[in-house]
């Protein structure tokens, strides 16, 4: 197995186009955009016999005021098949090694790994326990999702939606309600939008700075693709979407309060499924679903809105940290909630929607 690390951004993006469900957050676009952000770096890909077997881009902060610092594979590391444990034990040594060399309190990872019958998510969780890694109390992204295969026709995915979702996307349309795209004049107003939506909502958000660096970033490489929806003039909606080899995602979200009779979320989703299956997307991830599926979850009437279009619920195996040193481990992860927590009692946490 040949580990390479020096590849330009370029080439591994290529690169990574070649494992199978490949995360956007893997990309180069993403490290460079989080290097501005206080994050180091670091790329392994692994080829075999010519051939990209697994890809693994990590991030490396430094903790203010101690000599150690984080690391963490976002949705990574990506392998072309989850079930082989050599190649898992190839990229675990690689990771550990970044752990010992950086001097790391942990190394996190949340791969894409699904746990349900004839999945690998079993198989994955307890390889990665037998080699020291630990389930992590804090997860960065969310665990689960509701993914909706956009290999049908259009028809076939209206008619495969439930009956109430697929009423308002005609309603809106008879309301009069416009999707169009969006570009980066309109960031500062989809920017409002999100920014009212987290006030009515319950979730935290960061400065309008962040988004504006990250979004049209993204948008100038072709990743991202913003789409409003306008009636008579009036914005009332938009999604940022991510889209990178056979897969796209609805990362962000924002409506108005006002005129939300007209169902524009409805129509705005439906746009994309439509348009990210134009573009060649056969996967359509809509970021985010409860733990449980439960009433009494947080995030279940968000799940009610995203299953209405016909998605399957996706349990994935969430994040596992590698600790680089027990002691340190433990104060860290203690203190960490802590700090969470006074955050979570300044704002009610919802669904924020975008990736960390």
């Amino acid at each position: 197995m040949d580990i390479c690390t020096g590849l330009d951004d370029k080439a591994w993006d290529a690169a990574l186009r070649e494992v199978p469900g490949a995360h956007v957050l893997q990309t180069a676009e993403w490290a460079a955009f989080k290097a501005g952000h206080g994050w180091e770096p670091h790329r392994f890909l692994f080829r075999e016999g010519g051939r990209v077997r697994a890809a693994a881009s990590v991030l490396v902060r430094r903790v203010r005021g101690l000599p150690w610092g984080v690391g963490y594979v976002p949705k990574g590391p990506c392998l072309d098949r989850w079930d082989d444990e050599g190649l898992w034990a190839e990229v675990l040594t690689c990771l550990e090694a970044v752990v010992r060399r950086e001097g790391l309190i942990f190394l996190k990872m949340d791969p894409d790994v699904e746990v349900a019958p004839g999945a690998p998510g079993e198989d994955v969780a307890s390889l990665l326990v037998r080699r020291g890694w630990v389930p992590s109390r804090e997860q960065v992204q969310f665990r689960n999702t509701v993914v909706l295969d956009l290999s049908p026709e259009p028809e076939v995915l209206l008619a495969q939606m439930h009956p109430k979702t697929r009423y308002n996307i005609r309603l809106a349309m008879r309301r009069g309600v416009q999707v169009q795209e969006g570009g980066t004049a309109d960031l500062e107003a989809f920017y409002r939008l999100y920014h009212q939506t987290s006030q009515r909502d319950g979730f935290l958000i960061r400065p309008f700075a962040y988004y504006q660096d990250l979004w049209s970033r993204f948008l100038a490489s072709g990743i991202a693709h913003l789409l409003l929806a306008y009636h008579e003039g009036d914005l009332l909606a938009g999604v940022l979407l991510f889209r990178f080899g056979g897969r796209a995602w609805y990362m962000y979200g924002a409506s108005a309060s006002r005129k939300r009779e007209l169902m524009p979320n409805h129509l705005l989703q439906w746009e994309a499924v439509v348009r990210m299956r134009a573009a060649g997307v056969r996967e359509y991830d809509f970021w985010g679903a409860p733990e449980r599926l439960e009433e009494s979850d947080p995030l279940w009437g968000v799940y009610r809105f995203k299953a209405g279009f016909g998605g399957r619920f996706v349990e994935r195996i969430g994040a596992y940290d590698f600790p680089g040193g027990r002691g340190r481990y433990v104060l860290y992860t203690r203190l960490m909630p802590k700090v969470l927590d006074l955050m979570r009692a300044r704002h009610r946490l919802g669904e924020g929607g975008g990736p960390g």
